[in-house]
Protein backbone atom coordinates (compact mmCIF):
# COMPACT_ATOMS: atom_id res chain seq x y z
CA UNK A 1 0.00 0.00 0.00
CA UNK A 2 1.13 3.41 -0.76
CA UNK A 3 1.79 6.15 1.99
CA UNK A 4 0.10 8.87 2.99
CA UNK A 5 3.00 12.22 3.54
CA UNK A 6 1.63 14.40 6.37
CA UNK A 7 4.02 17.59 5.85
CA UNK A 8 3.25 20.47 8.73
CA UNK A 9 5.15 23.98 8.17
CA UNK A 10 5.87 23.86 11.91
CA UNK A 11 5.66 22.30 15.14
CA UNK A 12 2.63 24.35 16.09
CA UNK A 13 0.73 23.01 13.77
CA UNK A 14 1.11 19.64 15.22
CA UNK A 15 -2.28 19.53 17.21
CA UNK A 16 -4.33 20.23 14.72
CA UNK A 17 -2.65 17.71 11.76
CA UNK A 18 -2.66 15.05 14.69
CA UNK A 19 -6.25 14.24 13.97
CA UNK A 20 -5.78 13.13 10.53
CA UNK A 21 -3.27 11.08 12.17
CA UNK A 22 -6.05 9.11 14.09
CA UNK A 23 -7.66 8.84 11.22
CA UNK A 24 -5.03 7.16 8.96
CA UNK A 25 -4.44 4.58 12.14
CA UNK A 26 -7.97 3.32 11.91
CA UNK A 27 -7.93 2.79 7.99
CA UNK A 28 -4.57 0.89 8.67
CA UNK A 29 -2.84 3.30 6.06
CA UNK A 30 0.70 4.22 6.75
CA UNK A 31 2.01 7.54 7.09
CA UNK A 32 4.87 9.63 7.72
CA UNK A 33 5.36 13.25 9.75
CA UNK A 34 7.39 15.58 8.41
CA UNK A 35 7.77 19.42 9.80
CA UNK A 36 9.29 21.34 6.30
CA UNK A 37 9.00 24.82 5.78
CA UNK A 38 8.28 26.57 2.33
CA UNK A 39 9.89 29.59 3.52
CA UNK A 40 12.60 28.08 6.22
CA UNK A 41 13.54 25.20 4.19
CA UNK A 42 12.54 25.02 0.44
CA UNK A 43 15.24 23.02 -0.77
CA UNK A 44 14.13 20.39 1.85
CA UNK A 45 10.31 20.29 0.81
CA UNK A 46 11.36 20.55 -3.15
CA UNK A 47 13.90 17.80 -2.33
CA UNK A 48 10.76 15.60 -0.33
CA UNK A 49 8.29 16.42 -3.19
CA UNK A 50 10.09 15.79 -6.18
CA UNK A 51 10.91 12.35 -4.81
CA UNK A 52 7.63 11.45 -3.02
CA UNK A 53 6.53 9.06 -5.61
CA UNK A 54 9.97 7.15 -5.78
CA UNK A 55 9.40 6.92 -1.62
CA UNK A 56 6.64 5.12 -1.72
CA UNK A 57 3.85 7.87 -1.41
CA UNK A 58 0.59 8.09 -2.75
CA UNK A 59 -1.04 11.29 -1.17
CA UNK A 60 0.73 14.38 0.07
CA UNK A 61 -1.31 16.34 3.16
CA UNK A 62 0.35 19.43 3.55
CA UNK A 63 -0.97 21.90 6.80
CA UNK A 64 -0.33 25.12 7.15
CA UNK A 65 -1.37 28.70 8.39
CA UNK A 66 -0.59 31.81 7.69
CA UNK A 67 0.54 32.49 4.04
CA UNK A 68 0.34 28.79 3.62
CA UNK A 69 2.66 28.10 0.48
CA UNK A 70 3.53 25.05 1.59
CA UNK A 71 0.87 22.71 -0.62
CA UNK A 72 1.43 24.77 -3.49
CA UNK A 73 5.13 24.63 -2.78
CA UNK A 74 4.85 20.74 -2.27
CA UNK A 75 2.51 20.42 -5.58
CA UNK A 76 5.09 22.71 -7.51
CA UNK A 77 7.42 19.60 -7.49
CA UNK A 78 5.30 16.54 -7.65
CA UNK A 79 2.45 14.57 -9.72
CA UNK A 80 1.16 13.34 -7.17
CA UNK A 81 -2.55 14.12 -5.26
CA UNK A 82 -1.84 17.27 -2.85
CA UNK A 83 -4.10 18.34 -0.13
CA UNK A 84 -4.03 21.37 1.59
CA UNK A 85 -5.08 22.07 4.92
CA UNK A 86 -5.16 25.65 6.05
CA UNK A 87 -4.38 26.06 9.43
CA UNK A 88 -5.88 28.63 11.89
CA UNK A 89 -3.83 31.81 13.10
CA UNK A 90 -2.68 34.71 12.03
CA UNK A 91 -5.26 38.23 11.06
CA UNK A 92 -8.02 36.40 9.88
CA UNK A 93 -7.61 32.95 11.93
CA UNK A 94 -7.00 31.09 9.02
CA UNK A 95 -8.94 32.75 5.97
CA UNK A 96 -5.63 33.86 4.98
CA UNK A 97 -4.47 30.50 5.48
CA UNK A 98 -7.37 29.65 3.19
CA UNK A 99 -7.35 31.91 0.49
CA UNK A 100 -3.55 31.41 0.14
CA UNK A 101 -3.90 27.46 -0.35
CA UNK A 102 -6.90 27.62 -2.50
CA UNK A 103 -5.83 29.85 -5.12
CA UNK A 104 -3.55 27.93 -7.42
CA UNK A 105 -2.54 28.45 -10.68
CA UNK A 106 -4.43 26.80 -14.03
CA UNK A 107 -2.69 23.07 -14.01
CA UNK A 108 -1.59 22.90 -10.67
CA UNK A 109 -4.46 22.08 -8.67
CA UNK A 110 -4.40 21.80 -4.52
CA UNK A 111 -7.20 20.31 -3.40
CA UNK A 112 -8.19 22.06 -0.51
CA UNK A 113 -10.46 21.08 2.68
CA UNK A 114 -11.77 23.22 5.86
CA UNK A 115 -9.07 25.06 8.35
CA UNK A 116 -7.81 23.52 10.93
CA UNK A 117 -8.70 20.03 13.12
CA UNK A 118 -11.72 18.97 10.65
CA UNK A 119 -9.87 19.72 7.85
CA UNK A 120 -7.31 17.57 8.70
CA UNK A 121 -9.67 14.87 9.58
CA UNK A 122 -11.33 15.43 5.81
CA UNK A 123 -8.16 15.18 4.18
CA UNK A 124 -6.93 12.46 5.51
CA UNK A 125 -10.34 10.95 4.71
CA UNK A 126 -10.32 11.94 1.19
CA UNK A 127 -6.23 10.75 1.24
CA UNK A 128 -8.00 6.74 1.82
CA UNK A 129 -10.79 7.67 -0.57
CA UNK A 130 -8.00 8.46 -3.25
CA UNK A 131 -5.81 5.19 -2.30
CA UNK A 132 -8.91 2.94 -2.19
CA UNK A 133 -9.18 3.07 -5.64
CA UNK A 134 -6.67 0.89 -6.18
CA UNK A 135 -7.37 -1.38 -2.93
CA UNK A 136 -10.04 -3.63 -2.64
CA UNK A 137 -9.55 -4.10 1.22
CA UNK A 138 -8.89 0.08 1.94
CA UNK A 139 -12.69 0.68 -0.21
CA UNK A 140 -14.15 -2.10 1.78
CA UNK A 141 -12.58 -0.70 5.78
CA UNK A 142 -13.82 2.73 3.68
CA UNK A 143 -17.45 1.36 2.87
CA UNK A 144 -17.54 0.39 6.59
CA UNK A 145 -16.74 3.55 7.88
CA UNK A 146 -19.32 5.34 5.92
CA UNK A 147 -21.84 2.98 7.06
CA UNK A 148 -21.37 3.64 10.30
CA UNK A 149 -21.70 7.40 9.87
CA UNK A 150 -17.59 8.72 8.99
CA UNK A 151 -17.20 8.51 12.52
CA UNK A 152 -14.49 6.61 14.43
Amino acid sequence: MKKVAILMGSETDRPAMEAALLYLDHFQVPYEVNILSAHRNPEQVAQFAAGARENGFGVLIAGAGMAAHLAGAVKAHSTLPVIGVPLPGGVADGLDALLSTVQMPRGVPVATVSVGKAGAINAAVLAVEILALDDPALHERLEQFRSRGAKL
